[in-house]
């Protein structure tokens, strides 16, 4: 299937303000086939503009310029040193929002001299026929016909290229204009994953919201760290159902790769199955949040990750339609393009160019989808706090009834007591001598407050788990097993 037709049938499975700002590729195709016409009618049809171009640059000469030069070579020798090539030169003038592309057609020739290869006569006014002439025997590839002067005089033609001035005017326009709307998107995507964010903390509450009345705090003056025992979570919130969505989207990895041999932002189609997969899962999920604002919420995330999906289709096809445009234009004409508009959109840039020529296409920015993927990174996902922020660095699981050394690092109270039983004097991440220093100052009341807070399951589990050890390790001081018992 032509590309044409493949690109418009994915427009129409686009949003129609997507499809309303994609590049126009059928209409810059029939401007590329007003170009080949409009030279063609000048004489100079891609297989001669391909050979007068290639003869400027010796370092590209093919086999057949070379026996074309040589044949010159030998004309050169039956009448003098004064013969030249017609040149031609592709270039860009105007400005950002006028490009003007045209051909410079240079010829050397003393005011009266004769063709000899030809026996055609030319006179100062007639440097396009010369160059016709000079064409045409390039295009016949039988013999070469130059002119040739008794003494040297340059002359210059400057033809502008209509049709190529449309071209790259209706191109430009249109990534200018896409660049303005993909700007316009990212800021509404931005303000809309901001109100998402209100709706969501309103149902992903933590205890002490959810259920006040419940919630106590604990401080060195009231309480007893040994004594703190947190209260189950409440039934009026979505916090854990929230916790399970996100993790479950990070570790989807569904736009972007994390991993050391692949990382980097993934293909449409690895991202529309994984997109797929992820959907069937939320799909399990939604009907077991308990409040309806957690599923309008969620219907509204699911269709923010559906329009980044969208748009990183609509991207690639867009920079897989400029590649090919400017391709199309470059085979069809032989006119050839500087190497950096054909590197904009497919790989880094190289070197800039010269300023008149940097303003012929906007530059491109970062991906879109990728700015847009870290913005929910940044604004949704520290709204529920996360377990593994939180964990003991020497266990791993949540560091409840955290002790905050005094070179100010973290650890469960369960892993510093061993430390300290084991005669550990230095701390396990700086080596400063301060874990036999610490008691029950060292315990951080406001991160206790905090973690009994928004991890109400796992405060109490790993209470549980260290009464159980600690009761194993009584045991065992008393030579008791834990399975004996007393009758």
């Amino acid at each position: 299937m032509h590309f044409s037709k493949t690109y418009s049938q994915l427009l129409l499975t686009l949003p129609p303000e997507l499809r309303e700002n994609a590049i126009q590729y059928r209409q810059l195709k029939k401007l590329i086939n007003q170009l080949v016409q409009e030279l063609s009618s000048l004489g100079l049809s891609p297989i001669v503009l391909q050979q007068l171009l290639t003869q400027q640059n010796p370092a590209s000469l093919t086999a057949q310029i070379e026996e074309i030069r040589q044949q010159c070579d030998r004309v050169s020798d039956s009448d003098g040193d004064h013969q030249r090539h017609a040149t031609v030169v592709y270039e860009f003038t105007g400005t950002s929002s006028q490009i003007e592309p045209r051909l410079r057609l240079s010829v050397e020739y003393p005011t009266d001299a004769t063709d000899i290869a030809s026996e055609h006569t030319t006179t100062p006014d007639s440097i396009l026929e010369a160059l016709q002439l000079h064409s045409r025997a390039l295009a016949s590839n039988t013999s070469l016909v130059d002119i040739c002067y008794s003494s040297k005089n340059t002359h210059n033609l400057i033809i502008p290229l209509q049709s190529d001035t449309a071209f790259f005017q209706l191109l430009n326009t249109a990534l200018a204009s896409l660049a303005e709307h993909l700007n316009t998107v990212h800021g509404g995507f931005t303000s809309t994953l901001q109100s998402l964010a209100y709706a969501i903390s309103a149902t992903a509450r933590p205890t002490s919201s959810s259920a006040p009345r419940s919630f106590s705090a604990y401080s060195i003056a009231v309480s007893n760290a040994a004594t703190l025992r947190p209260r189950s979570g409440s039934r009026n919130t979505d916090l854990y159902s929230w916790r399970e969505i996100f993790q479950m989207y990070v570790e989807g990895e569904i736009f972007e790769s994390f991993g050391e041999r692949t990382r980097g932002e993934r293909s449409v189609e690895e991202t529309e199955t994984r997109m797929r997969r992820f959907e069937e899962r939320m799909q399990e999920k939604r009907s077991k949040l308990k409040l309806a604002g957690s599923k309008d919420a969620l219907d509204i995330f699911m269709r923010m990750n559906f329009f980044i999906l969208d748009l990183k289709r609509f991207q690639f096809a867009n920079a897989e339609a400029t590649r090919k445009i400017l391709k199309k234009h470059t085979k069809r004409t032989a006119l050839p393009l500087p190497s950096y508009l054909l590197s904009v959109w497919n790989g880094p840039l190289p070197a800039p160019p010269p300023l008149a020529e940097l303003a012929l296409f906007p530059q491109p920015s970062t991906s879109l989808p990728r700015l847009l993927v870290q913005a929910i990174g940044e604004i949704l996902l520290p709204i529920v706090p996360h377990v593994d922020d939180y964990s003991c660095l020497i266990c791993t699981s949540l560091a409840f009834k955290p002790i905050r050394l005094g070179c100010s690092h973290l650890f469960c109270v369960r892993c510093l007591v061993k430390l300290q039983r084991l005669g550990k004097a230095n701390c396990p991440i700086c080596r400063a001598p301060t874990v036999l220093k610490a008691n029950h100052t060292n315990v951080d009341y406001a991160l206790l407050n905090f973690m009994a807070d928004w991890f109400p399951r796992e405060s109490r589990a790993k209470l549980s788990s260290n009464e159980r050890e600690a009761a194993k390790e009584e045991l065992e001081e008393l030579g008791l097993s834990e399975g004996c018992r007393v009758m």
